[in-house]
């Protein structure tokens, strides 16, 4: 089994930071592209940042600049800095990750349990 557990989630004020981790164990034999998805209430889940297993990222136009996400692969944890934070922020933030269990298998995305954000003063 494979597990995603995210933390640092909270409240934020406006022009803040927060740093959100996501920590991934369990039978992992590899782990490509990680990414962090938010939704917020009454909207769809959305791209926020992705990462691949070199350190290729992508972000959306909505925190570029103002975010950034990194990993370490030597923890299988994923991170995402997030400065000058903005109301519109206000979301649960999820992980992602695409892992293999062995050699043989083919990579199975995974999601995390969600930790929410509050941006308010």
């Amino acid at each position: 089994q494979v597990q995603l557990v995210e933390s640092g989630g909270g409240l934020g004020e406006p022009g803040g930071s927060l740093r959100l981790s996501c920590a991934a164990s369990g039978s992992i034999f590899s782990i490509n592209a990680m990414a962090w998805y938010r939704q917020a209430p009454g909207k769809e889940r959305e791209l926020v940042a992705a990462i691949s297993s070199g350190g290729s990222t992508n972000y959306a136009d909505s925190v570029k600049g103002r975010f950034t996400i990194s990993r370490d692969n030597a923890k299988n944890t994923m991170y995402l800095q997030m400065n000058s934070l903005k109301p519109e922020d206000t979301a649960v933030y999820y992980c992602n990750a695409d892992i293999r269990t062995g050699w043989s298998r083919a990579a199975n995305p995974y999601w995390g349990q969600g930790t929410q954000v509050t941006v308010s003063s």
